[in-house]
């Protein structure tokens, strides 16, 4: 090859790559233009606070199988229609009912001293009946300490006295530390003859309010009733037992009924060049009896809401299918999230992406993502985009309970809103988790980074 042609190619190629940048850049500036209107119509006219509001104060508690489950279904399905959906439907599944049946007691009897102890019944567990069970307590701090004592629970109460690690600076991965003991805890102590567990609160608050969640009972094992207390009772607890034997008394009338009817609500914007590629976004519309569920999740539901009436607010005509998802049953069965990935396997769907809210409404800090390497390696070149409005962190591993099974049927890749999460755990699944406690703007600027997120898959598509 001659010089003159091996010079002629290299000008070709380079004007080639000068094209492609200035294609690149002209389409980064179309691109921020248009997140930057995004952000403006949710920050400006955004209604999910107020949709917040009546989902919280009007419907309150929703757990599934209850009364408060129905209206909030009803009211989802109207929030998606006056958000500007195509179309809204009810997608029916069974869920699990189980119902509290009344207040939870406990006491302490010290020194022939009763002394009241602030706690709630977790979520799926049998209750005690009509009577009171009292029985001496016996405290541990984990499993190992509990099978190496296995011969002094039999006929106890065991309290499991594990606080959340301080040092994990992400509290979600304090929280996967300690709550195999709500989780496990009961037949682990009933596979050594423990009548009952008390379970240190799932929390680092320093109130005292009792935080509930689901347990789990092995078939292998009697199922025993289970509360969890309020931290600063935990710490009184503890210190009574290190001066003496106590004994523990507790009331709870937690019980099973027959599953009943549930639905995920869904609303759709439809694909106008890609019809049968599928985006998800959703949050899980019921929430634990004891609370309104304003963070879990009532946050992540009008954040979803929320973007598709900014998406419809501003004209905008999604080349995919995006479904807009309010789930059923996430907290005591995860029904409506594998319901959700049932049917789309039946009917053959292509998800090519999910993501889901179900963090809270805290400020958004960033995005977790289950994908490859090279899908994650094209939604990085995304981040300066997004990192003006709060999301600056994207990393490998997230996603929601919701849309996992999405990912388990289709590989289809996930994303999770990971906002700031030190105040989380204050009020997740306790009665502070009301409207009160969610801020607007943090919970606005969830809804703008989720919506700029949206919009860059279904434009370029992974």
């Amino acid at each position: 090859m001659n010089i003159p042609t091996v010079i002629r190619r290299f000008q070709q190629a380079l004007l080639l790559f000068v094209v492609m940048a200035c294609f690149s850049a002209a389409a980064q500036t179309n691109d921020s233009v248009f997140i930057r209107r995004l952000a403006d119509e949710i920050l400006l006219r955004s209604s999910a606070y107020e949709n917040l509001r009546v989902l919280t104060k009007q419907i309150g508690p929703r757990l599934a199988g209850s009364s408060g489950m129905v209206k909030a279904e009803q009211w989802g399905a109207a929030a998606l229609q006056r958000a500007g959906a195509d179309c809204t439907w009810m997608q029916q599944c069974m869920v699990p009912h189980w119902v509290r049946g009344g207040q939870d007691r406990a006491r302490a009897v010290v020194n022939e001293k009763s002394i009241s102890l602030d706690v709630v019944a977790l979520g799926n567990s049998i209750g005690t009946g009509p009577n009171e069970l009292v029985a001496s307590v016996m405290e541990v701090r984990s499993f190992e300490e509990l099978q190496q004592r296995q011969q002094e629970a039999k006929g106890k109460i065991v309290f499991y006295n594990y606080p959340f690690n301080a040092t994990l600076v992400r509290t979600f991965q304090a929280y996967g530390d300690a709550s195999k003991f709500r989780g496990q805890g009961p037949s682990q102590a009933a596979r050594y003859g423990a009548l009952g567990v008390v379970v240190r609160s799932m929390s680092h608050s320093t109130d005292n309010h009792p935080h509930t969640g689901a347990t789990r009972y092995d078939s292998l094992y009697n199922k025993i009733p289970a509360v969890a207390i309020g931290l600063q009772d935990a710490d009184r607890l503890s210190g009574y037992i290190a001066q003496g034997n106590v004994q523990v008394g507790l009331r709870t009338l937690g019980q099973f009924l027959p599953d009943t009817i549930g639905h995920n609500v869904i609303g759709e914007l439809r694909g106008t060049e890609f019809p049968e590629e599928i985006i998800t976004v959703g949050g899980h519309l019921d929430s634990w009896d004891n609370c309104e569920g304003a963070h879990d999740d009532g946050a992540g539901c009008v954040q979803t809401i929320e973007i598709l009436r900014a998406f419809k607010a501003l004209g905008y005509a999604p080349k995919r299918t995006i479904r807009f998802v309010l789930f059923a049953n996430e907290e005591n069965g995860l029904r409506g999230g594998s319901k959700y990935a049932e049917e789309a396997k039946r009917k053959s769907e292509k998800h090519v992406f999910a993501l889901e809210s179900d963090a809270g409404g805290f400020t958004p800090r960033g995005f977790g993502f289950t994908a490859t390497d090279a899908q994650f390696q094209k939604i990085a070149q995304w981040q300066p985009l997004i990192a003006p409005y709060g999301c600056s962190e994207f990393s490998k591993g997230g996603g929601g309970a919701d849309i996992g099974p999405l990912n388990r049927s289709f590989n289809t890749p996930l994303a999770g809103l990971q906002p700031d999460s030190q105040r989380y755990f204050d009020y997740h699944h306790a009665r502070s988790d009301v409207f009160e406690a969610v801020n607007k703007r943090e919970l606005e600027l969830g809804a703008v980074n989720m919506a700029a997120l949206i919009y860059l898959i279904d434009r370029y598509g992974l």
